[in-house]
């Protein structure tokens, strides 16, 4: 199963985006998007940030996303 990750931009050099959630940072490339900014939020998915989204439903997936997390983590 592939999975993207909605992730907060937070630094752009030429065609890759800094991301960051919850403390960890990946590198994505802008290659497939146009007019994405620093604090956008973006789907990160395989190395390549693949569409831009609203910061709502970021945070609302991204809650989903923690737990179903804890969920998997928790003792029986």
């Amino acid at each position: 199963m592939c999975l993207a990750v909605p992730m907060k931009v937070v630094e752009i050099e030429e065609s890759t985006a800094i991301c960051e959630v919850d403390g960890v940072r990946r590198e994505g490339s802008l290659m497939m998007l146009d007019d994405v900014a620093v604090g956008d939020y973006v789907l990160l998915h395989a190395g390549f940030a693949i569409e831009k989204i609203d910061p709502e439903e970021a945070e609302k997936t991204l809650e989903v996303l923690r737990e179903a997390l804890a969920a998997g983590l928790a003792p029986e």
